[in-house]
């Protein structure tokens, strides 16, 4: 969700049930994101000395290059007392995780702050849970919109492996194209610690996506609407990821004209002109498979209090389903 949530949309997910993460995309400076910070604490009602109850994501491979402020950025949310921090898509992730372990030993009132660590394959779940002692893992399938491994497996299959692999823990949560509740309630009963939904909670006022891209997402019909490709990045310039990682989006105009043969150049100027005048047909809309069930924008909290009622509802017809006679 880097790029799409915010302080607000953490927060109100936080405050209707559920737990929010916010990324700092396009923030000045870390007393700009301390202003953020305070913003959700006030949302959420929390007073400065409590822990804030959101996380704060951070890319690796972003807080790995020469120069950048995420490391400050880092510290500065580490600082506020988040409850959370989330990493992904790093080729050292363990020195962040590190640097949040030293952060936490070096207070002088006792605060530990959980590391989420986003995996896509098992052999990355092994390093997270057994080498970085990640306190939870983010099982993320092929289906997940936005950036992800193009060697992962479905959802289903990924989350079995683990649970099989590590039944003491830590919680595993599930993660790609996951849109209702129904969806949610099927992977708590195969095991999962809980579940989390991107592209769903793109389709809120709260989000930081345009006008038009809700739109977009609004529009999809199915899963069929994205599609997974490197292409997205090469028009965005933005191919600094680790090898293998690729993203889904949605099908549009922009990447149909480079199907056909529009140079990379050309097509390049013409996403920055439709980014500019809030075109979603020539930008990236970065989507999950779940898009195509997702039928209008609603407020982050009622998500996620429709969510909770879907999945108790789920749980009592199957137990009905299945009671003895």
């Amino acid at each position: 969700m880097a790029g799409a949530s915010g302080e607000e949309l953490a927060a109100e997910v936080t405050r209707a049930g559920g737990f929010g993460f916010m990324y700092p995309a396009g923030v000045e400076g870390v007393e700009v994101l301390k202003s953020k910070l305070d913003k959700a604490r006030g949302i959420l009602g929390s007073s400065a000395i409590d822990p804030l109850r959101i996380g704060v994501g951070f890319l690796g491979w972003q807080l790995d290059q020469k120069g950048a402020k995420l490391p400050d950025f880092l510290a500065g949310v580490l600082e506020e007392r988040v409850k959370a921090v989330w990493f992904s898509f790093g080729t050292d992730l363990k020195k962040w995780v590190d640097f949040v372990r030293e952060y936490d030993g070096r207070r002088s009132v006792a605060h530990k702050t959980l590391v989420f660590v986003l995996i896509n394959t098992a052999e990355q779940a092994r390093v997270a849970i057994n080498e970085w002692k990640a306190d939870v893992v983010v099982a993320q399938g092929i289906e997940a919109g936005g950036h992800g491994h193009s060697g992962a497996p479905p959802l289903f299959t990924l989350l079995t492996e683990l649970l099989q692999e590590f039944p003491s823990g830590p919680p595993i949560l599930a993660a790609g194209g996951l849109a209702t509740g129904s969806q949610v309630a099927a992977l708590l009963t195969l095991g999962a610690s809980g579940a989390v939904l991107g592209t769903r909670f793109l389709l809120t006022p709260e989000s930081t996506y345009t006008p038009a891209q809700k739109a977009a997402l609004v529009a999809a019909k199915s899963s069929d609407s994205t599609l997974r490709t490197l292409v997205f990045d090469d028009l965005r310039g933005t191919r600094q990821w680790p090898g293998g990682v690729d993203g889904r989006g949605l099908r549009n105009r922009a990447i149909k004209e480079v199907e056909d043969g529009m140079g990379l150049e050309e097509a390049t100027k013409k996403m920055k002109k439709s980014t500019l005048a809030d075109d979603a047909d020539g930008m990236v809309v970065w989507a999950g498979t779940g898009v195509g069930v997702m039928k209008e924008i609603k407020p982050a909290g009622d998500i996620v209090r429709e969510l909770h009622k879907d999945i108790l509802e789920r749980f009592k017809v199957s137990y009905e389903s299945i009671e003895d006679p």
